[in-house]
C-alpha cells in the first residue's frame, strides 16, 4: 500500500461524489484537516472513520493496522486525487535522521573520507513539507543545494537491535529531497541547523510500506531540475546499508515508530559540480525513486 497524508477544501470536496457509493456526505469529512489515506489509482481512499487520526498512529498500530486497513479499503469514501492536496505522510515526524557521505562517488566529489561508521546528522521536524509545496530559498544563503534521497520509516520502537532483525523495524519507504544551505551547513562542524530551514526537507509523496520493497538495495534514484538529470544512481551504492544504519543509530539511541531514517545522496549535487550548480527561484526540482513514485517541488525566493 501507499499511505498518505492528505486534506480536502469544501469548495472541492462537496463538488466530488464519494466512490463506491456510501452514505456518508462529503460535508462530513475533516475538510481542510490533514487526514491519513492510501493511494490508490487516480484515487485516495479515506482512512478517517478507522479511528487512526495520524499516519503515524497506523504505524503504532503495527500488523493489525494494515490488516484492517487492507480488509476495509474496497469499502472505504475515497475521492478523486485530483481533488485533494497530497501532505507530507508524517507532518511531524518524531526525528529525523540523516545520514551523510553514504555513496562513495558523492563523498568523492565533496571531498570528504567515508567513515568507519555512518555520518548521522539531524533534520529538524519544522522543515518537512510535501509534495508541491515550494521549496523557499532562504535570504540568509546564497548556496542552496539540492540531494535526492531514499528514506525509510521505522515501524516499532527499538533499542540496540541487532542488524539481522532490520526488517521488523521497517514500516516503509519513502522520497526526501536533503535541501541545504551549503554555506551554513559547511561553516561548522555541525550540519543540522544549515539543513533545516522552513521548507528543506521535502517530503512523499506517500510511504510505500515495507511488503511492496522486495529489496531497497536495489533501487534507481534520480533528480532534475527543469527537466534536466542532476543526480542518477542505483541504492545499490550505499556504503552503509539498512541493517548497519538500524544497527548504529539504535546502538546509542532508542527508535521510535515513526522515526525517519534518510539514508544519503548520490553524486551528482550542486557543491560537487564545477561549476557549483545552486537551486535558483522558479525551478522545478523532482525526485524519482524506482517503484516509489516523484516527489515533485518548486523553488521560490525567500
Amino acid at each position: 500500500m501507499k499511505i498518505v497524508t492528505f486534506s480536502t477544501q469544501s469548495d472541492t470536496a462537496d463538488q466530488q461524489p464519494l466512490t463506491p457509493s456510501s452514505p456518508v456526505a462529503a460535508s462530513t469529512l475533516s475538510l481542510g484537516i490533514p487526514t491519513p489515506g492510501v493511494l490508490a489509482g487516480d484515487d485516495v481512499v479515506d482512512l478517517s472513520a478507522l479511528g487512526y487520526p495520524t499516519v503515524v498512529d497506523i504505524i503504532a498500530g503495527g500488523g493489525k493496522a494494515l490488516e484492517e486497513i487492507q480488509s476495509k479499503l474496497s469499502r472505504l469514501p475515497r475521492l478523486p486525487l485530483a481533488s485533494v492536496t497530497l501532505l507530507a505522510p508524517i507532518q511531524r515526524p518524531p526525528r529525523i535522521f540523516a545520514i551523510g557521505l553514504n555513496y562513495q562517488k558523492h563523498a568523492d566529489e565533496s571531498n570528504m573520507p567515508v567513515q568507519k561508521v555512518p555520518t548521522v546528522f539531524m533534520k529538524l521536524s519544522s522543515s518537512v513539507v510535501g509534495p508541491d509545496h515550494p521549496i523557499i530559498l532562504p535570504k540568509l544563503s546564497t548556496q542552496p543545494d539540492y540531494e535526492a534521497e531514499f528514506a525509510f520509516v521505522i515501524s516499532r520502537p527499538g533499542y540496540q537491535i541487532s542488524a539481522s532483525d532490520w526488517r521488523q523495524y521497517v514500516f516503509g519507504y519513502t522520497i526526501l529531497n536533503d535541501v541545504s544551505a551549503r554555506d551554513i551547513q559547511l561553516s561548522t562542524s555541525q550540519w543540522t541547523l544549515g539543513k533545516s530551514f522552513p521548507s528543506f526537507t521535502p517530503l512523499g509523496p506517500a510511504i510505500t510500506t515495507a511488503d511492496e520493497i522486495a529489496d531497497p538495495h536495489a533501487l534507481d534514484i534520480s533528480l532534475t531540475i527543469n527537466g534536466e538529470t542532476m543526480q542518477s544512481s542505483n541504492t545499490s551504492d550505499l556504503i552503509f546499508k539498512l541493517p548497519e544504519m538500524i544497527a548504529y543509530i539504535s546502538s546509542i539511541t532508542p527508535l521510535e515508530a515513526g522515526d525517519i531514517i534518510s539514508t544519503g545522496t548520490p553524486e551528482g549535487v550542486g557543491l560537487g559540480r564545477n561549476p557549483k550548480r545552486w537551486l535558483k527561484p522558479n525551478e522545478e526540482v523532482v525526485v524519482t525513486i524506482e517503484k516509489l513514485g516523484q516527489l515533485r517541488n518548486r523553488t521560490i525566493a525567500e
